[in-house]
Formats: C-alpha cells, sequence, structure tokens
C-alpha cells in the first residue's frame, strides 16, 4: 500500500515597509551588534513583539553611532497579518523613546529597502560660534570659530558629479569601488548654522562625515576651494581633514519608484 507523506502548508509571508526616525546618541549606529545596541537591534524586538515572531530589519542606510534618521526607510517579511496602525503604535510601544515609527505599508516582494533606493539623501548641521551647544548637545556639529560659507560652497562644486572619492573613504569601507556619484551638495548659512545637504545614489563608509572636515578646513581659511579638488586627484585619505564628529549628521530619507504606492520617503531636519 503506497505511504502518502504529508503536506505542510506554504507559509505566506507579508513584506511591511518603515519609515523611522532616531536620535543616534542613543545607539551604537543602525547596524545589529552583539551587544544588541544598534537600532536595527531595538526594532527587530519590537517588530518580533507585536508580529509574536523574529523578524529581520533590513534599512536604506546603516548610519554610524551618533548619526541621527529623520526618515529611515526599512522593510521586514512577516507571517503575521496586522492592521498598518498596529506596525506604528504597536511597534513604537515596544520602542525607547529615542526611537519611532512613522508610518507603515504593506509592499509587494520587488520592494527591498536597500536595493530599490535609487538615492540618499543627507544633511549635517554645523554650529560655529565660540561656545559649544548646549541645548542642541549631540545634535549639530561643533567648530569654535566663524566659517566662510562662501568659500565652502565653492570647494563643494568640485565634489560634485562621478569622482574617485578614496580621499573621503574609512579604511574600513567595504564598498567594491571608491567611485560614486555625488548628485548634489549644498552649503549655506541658516541662521547660526552652517547647514550642508547631500545627496548620492550610495556613500562611501564615513564620505559625508569626511567631506564636511574637509569643507570645514576650507571654511576656516586653513586651504583654499581648490585643495579639494587635488584631494580627489591624489585619492590618498591621509592626506584629507580628519573625519568630523558625527552628531551632526541627519540621515534624511531615500528615493523609491512610485510603483511602490509608498508616503513621502523624505524628510527634511526642521
Amino acid at each position: 500500500m503506497e505511504r502518502r507523506v504529508a503536506q505542510r502548508p506554504a507559509v505566506f509571508l507579508l513584506r511591511i515597509a518603515l519609515c523611522v526616525e532616531y536620535e543616534g546618541s542613543a545607539f551604537c549606529g543602525f547596524q545589529s551588534q552583539p551587544e544588541a545596541c544598534g537600532v536595527q537591534d531595538a526594532l527587530e524586538r519590537a517588530v518580533g513583539a507585536v508580529a509574536g515572531h523574529a523578524a529581520s530589519i533590513v534599512a536604506a542606510g546603516r548610519t554610524d553611532a551618533g548619526v541621527h534618521a529623520t526618515s529611515q526607510i526599512v522593510h521586514f517579511d512577516t507571517q503575521a497579518s496586522r492592521p498598518d496602525s498596529a506596525w506604528v503604535r504597536g511597534v513604537n510601544a515596544h520602542l525607547p523613546d529615542t526611537l519611532a515609527v512613522l508610518w507603515a505599508r504593506p509592499v509587494d516582494e520587488s520592494f527591498h529597502a536597500r536595493f530599490a533606493a535609487r538615492a540618499r539623501y543627507y544633511t549635517y548641521l554645523l554650529l560655529d560660534r565660540p561656545q559649544r551647544p548646549g541645548l542642541n548637545a549631540r545634535r549639530v556639529g561643533w567648530y569654535h570659530r566663524p566659517l566662510d560659507v562662501h568659500a565652502m560652497a565653492d570647494a563643494s562644486a568640485f565634489l560634485r558629479g562621478t569622482h574617485d572619492f578614496s580621499a573621503f573613504r574609512a579604511a574600513e569601507c567595504q564598498a567594491k569601488t571608491p567611485v560614486k556619484t555625488l548628485l548634489a551638495l549644498d552649503v549655506a548659512r541658516d541662521g547660526e548654522l552652517v547647514r550642508l545637504d547631500f545627496a548620492a545614489h550610495a556613500f562611501l563608509h564615513h564620505m559625508v562625515r569626511n567631506i564636511v572636515g574637509a569643507l570645514v578646513y576650507v571654511g576656516s581659511g586653513r586651504q583654499p576651494a581648490a585643495w579639494i579638488g587635488e584631494l580627489l586627484a591624489a585619492r590618498d585619505r591621509t592626506r584629507s581633514a580628519p573625519t568630523f564628529a558625527p552628531d551632526g549628521l541627519y540621515f534624511t530619507g531615500a528615493d523609491y519608484d512610485a510603483t511602490h504606492g509608498l508616503p513621502a520617503t523624505r524628510r527634511a531636519v526642521s
């Protein structure tokens, strides 16, 4: 007599996209760490509590320790069917005060928070005054002297476009190539702050903070604007300025194809 083998029911997974914001000084970066101190760790615990099973979070950008986000886009797969409100209010109930989900949307399997991103955006806020920040401690970078914003803007022109950014790449960077396309880099004064807005398809490790450090050298008069072009040509990290502090850096979102039906995926630093 033929023996029948029981068939296991197929497991249907739903993919959920979230937009989250966080204050980065409370975490050791986005990526999960053995000490469970990353933003990813906190999100996976909270999502798992609502889903009723372990969840793996994938992000548009893996920010460093101390770096903030106004619109970090992530996704996860789940077997649980929940209303969108549960993935917002329910998950937020399990998160620390410095991390919050802003919206949730079901997406199809073609969506991937990292690989489907067409561009990524950062803003750096830099306070240039003799006194260190108090009210905005850990939320803005600081330089103790006034900076020449016009010189910094002139220098930024050398960086826009496609270049080998080895001079602005961290030694531990794991990117396959140092060649990146900087779509935009705008430098302007915003009250007490110097504001630097970046856009690129992708960034190297510490690329934004290393560029900020070099532009501060120009703005402080230590180097001319043309020095930035020399750094690019030399492709030598040791000739550039030190990596600037993470405090003023914000990941402000990513762009995705409209067919994914997401709400706004970018939020400016206010």
